[in-house]
């Protein structure tokens, strides 16, 4: 509460921060803002996605191992989701977001029909093919959460 840096801090936020591990903790040493995904949280419907996605990473991802592609993945995958406006592509997003996750962290095996959506750039096209084959990716993303054991 007394660090100089508190103010830069925010819940839902895209920082820019430096670490340095202690004995028992992480320290602060510097933190920016990068000005990036500031609107995610300004719609009541991306924010409870987004928090689902929060949620979904914090029971998945333990330790410290850094995972550079799920990062870059992931934050693509919000840039999208911060401009999608109609609740059935925000699902649709959501159902991609969660695909490309749990195929980042080796829990989706090769699969013919998912390889377009998790192999290629998140862009906006992706929110239209997965709506043909909807049930079908919920069934491999459910069946992919059950074998988590988490």
């Amino acid at each position: 509460m007394s660090s100089k840096l508190r103010f830069v801090l925010q819940d839902f936020a895209y920082l820019k921060i430096d670490l340095v591990q202690g004995k028992n903790i992480f320290r602060l040493t510097n933190a920016s803002k990068t000005n990036k995904l500031e609107q995610i949280t300004k719609q009541p419907e991306t924010f409870e996605v987004f928090a689902n996605i929060a949620r979904l990473l914090k029971r998945l991802l333990a330790g410290v191992e850094s995972n550079e592609s799920l990062f870059v993945d992931l934050i693509h995958s919000l840039s999208v989701l911060e401009k999608t406006r109609t609740k059935e592509n925000l699902h649709n997003v959501e159902i991609i977001i969660v695909l490309r996750i749990l195929n980042n962290l080796g829990y989706i095996g090769e699969n013919e029909m998912l390889q377009n959506l998790v192999k290629s750039p998140f862009e906006e096209n992706l929110v239209f093919e997965v709506s043909k084959d909807r049930t079908k990716v919920l069934h491999h993303i459910n069946k992919a959460l059950k074998e988590t054991h988490l």
